[in-house]
């Protein structure tokens, strides 16, 4: 049925020639009428073949080069130089060149701007991440003299020379992962995993983190295994410790973090609730918190709050498939769920 449409759009697209016509066909069958009664029906007749073959014939050309146009047009916009502008040009009507040349001009503009963006955005990238695997060889021989001169520093210092340096890391990784956002091909590998031996992987990760906070771990429920990237569930998870302990309340007592693991049985998904005894969020900001740059009302807790870490969070869990759910209420301490997705073996 196409091809009735394009004849559709052919009449109407030219339905004032194609009435000028019919209309002359009348008036001379009318002519005819007068002058030559007796022939009447076979001039009617010829004057009806006629006017069917002219009406078709003009179609068939149209259409034909109507094609002809959009496959120019189809090159200009693809490739918009001056020779597919020239060739649009060619097979276009005469009153449409001025418009073309101008439409060229702009998109030719339009296009340049954009590939000098491009560029600046490859080389601020590429500086980023030259950035980051430089300032992890300082982190390194920082690492390499606080685990062989602990002897030469007290106790405190090297706690807090630890906190320091888990949080420098944490920073870098955040920075390097968001400079990877648009990535094309990003190396993940789904395997079973302990969500567990995870969790408790990332705790003694960051465990000078959470000793400088005072945080108390729990973990509750029994040990399940879930298909997913190991990195990026690692990733997710430390996110969710800095913002934990960003975000505890000063001088706040015995602050808690829980990770409970729980089946259930009706949608057959594993979920990790992930809970802190902190400040929370109000019931306003909680629909946000997983905006990009949102700090809300809970950033006036402390300067650093920049908004990107559940931001990072939310996007590298969308590429795990993992589901986030949060609940909170002020001062209640907030809580995030990891829904994983139910994998048929």
């Amino acid at each position: 049925m196409k091809w009735l449409k394009q004849i559709y759009d052919c009449l109407y697209a030219y339905k004032q020639w194609f009435l000028m016509l019919v209309a002359t066909s009348l008036l001379f069958s009318f002519l005819a009428w007068l002058a030559y009664p007796e022939t009447f029906n076979v001039l009617v007749g010829l004057m009806i073949v006629f006017t069917l073959a002219m009406v078709s014939l003009s179609v068939f050309i149209i259409n034909k080069k109507q094609k002809i146009i959009e496959a120019a047009f189809q090159d200009f916009l693809l490739e918009p130089n001056e020779a597919n502008e020239e060739r649009l040009c060619r097979v276009s009507p005469k009153t449409h060149w001025s418009y073309i040349r101008s439409m060229g001009g702009i998109i030719r503009s339009y296009q340049s701007e954009l590939n000098d963006q491009v560029i600046e955005l490859t080389d601020y990238e590429n500086y980023i991440e030259g950035w980051v695997h430089e300032i992890k060889k300082p982190l390194s021989l920082m690492t390499l003299v606080l685990d062989n001169r602990s002897d030469e520093m007290s106790p405190l210092v090297r706690k807090r020379m630890l906190h320091i340096r888990d949080q420098m890391l944490g920073d870098v990784e955040r920075i390097l992962y968001f400079a990877r956002l648009g990535a094309v091909h990003k190396d993940y590998i789904f395997e079973s995993i302990s969500l567990l031996a995870v969790c408790k992987q990332t705790i003694e990760d960051h465990q000078t983190l959470l000793d400088e906070s005072g945080f108390q771990i729990q973990f509750i429920g029994e040990d399940m295994e879930i298909l997913s990237d190991c990195k990026g569930l690692a990733f997710i998870l430390e996110q969710l410790i800095f913002n934990s302990t960003k975000y505890v309340v000063q001088n706040q007592d015995n602050p808690i973090l829980k990770f409970e693991m729980v089946y259930d049985e009706v949608s057959e998904q594993t979920i990790l609730h992930i809970s802190d005894n902190g400040p929370g969020v109000s019931e306003e900001d909680l629909p946000f918190i997983f905006d990009k740059g949102f700090t809300g009302g809970r950033g006036t807790y402390t300067r650093q709050a920049t908004g990107m870490g559940l931001f990072l969070v939310s996007k590298m869990a969308n590429d795990l498939a993992i589901q986030l759910d949060a609940k909170s209420e002020l001062d209640s301490g907030l809580t995030i769920s990891l829904i994983f997705p139910h994998v048929k073996q």
